[in-house]
């Protein structure tokens, strides 16, 4: 409605220009658009609202806010799929010696004794004496020959022909009362790397590692390394850092290899004082 009135004003203002000019109103003779020209024209009234235009480009980032407060605790995730195998531990101490057992029941009483006849007696003992001797002779050449046992004036050797872990290999000569093989001399390890060869093997665990402290190489009864040694050139060379483990080969070199191989062993056995 303000419109058409503001329309109606401008239109009659015109018209009265337009009717001085005719009568020469206008003295300097100007056209109706000079005297619009100069004279003032008072604003018209607010128009209507327009439409809503479109919608402006997305803004710029504004600038990173405070941190916020630290968030509740998650739920507990699921439990991880299990590590590998941690290195072996110490060797435990030796246990109490346990109670003494019960008396047995005493014995009956003996026969009284014949007469000693020594000569006689002499002749069966020094029989004795030489079947004993053939008889230890026929035992050692089982044990080297059939069994296939090795021995020095001290140890026994034997290849125990079951591929196994070292940690398993310890178990198994200890179980025994022996213990994973330990050339400690030269004397020694021929006869090991001899007792290999000959069985046609390859490799065989010894007891060495350095799983406690590595590069401190240690045997199966806790001795460390010292006097003797017979490394393959360029051995013991632990890049991957798992190699904890002794291996001797048919040649009688030792390499360092990883101890969850498994592989046939060499237990020793101490020889029993009389």
């Amino acid at each position: 409605m303000k419109n058409q009135l503001w329309k109606h004003e401008t239109s009659l203002l015109l018209f009265l220009v337009l009717l001085a000019q005719i009568f020469g109103l206008d003295d300097d003779n100007r056209s109706a658009t000079e005297i619009c020209s100069t004279h003032t024209i008072l604003p018209g009234p607010k128009g209507d609202e327009g439409k809503k235009g479109d919608q402006g480009e997305m803004g710029k980032h504004g600038k990173l806010g405070p941190t916020g407060s630290k968030g509740d605790k998650g739920a507990v995730g699921d439990i991880g799929d299990q590590g590998i195998m941690g290195k072996i531990g110490p060797i435990g101490r030796k246990g109490d010696k346990g109670l003494k057992g019960l008396s047995g029941v005493s014995g009956g009483k003996g026969k009284a004794g014949a007469v000693c006849d020594c000569g006689k007696y002499r002749k069966v003992v020094g029989q004795l004496d030489i079947n004993v001797a053939r008889l230890k002779s026929s035992i050692k050449f089982v044990k080297n020959v059939l069994a296939g046992i090795r021995e020095t004036e001290e140890k026994y050797y034997y290849i125990v022909q079951e591929e196994k872990s070292y940690k398993e290999a310890l178990t198994h000569c200890r179980i025994r009362d022996g213990v994973l093989a330990m050339p400690k001399d030269e004397a020694a390890n021929a006869v090991i790397s001899d007792y290999v060869s000959q069985s046609g093997l390859f490799r065989v665990f010894i007891g060495l590692s350095d799983m406690e402290n590595e590069g401190q190489f240690v045997y199966a009864d806790r001795t460390p390394l010292q006097n003797y040694s017979n490394w393959k050139e360029g051995e013991p060379q632990d890049t991957s850092g798992q190699e904890d483990c002794v291996e001797m080969l048919s040649t009688g070199q030792w390499n360092d290899t990883e101890c969850h191989h498994t592989m046939y062993f060499v237990c020793e056995f101490p020889k029993k004082r009389k």
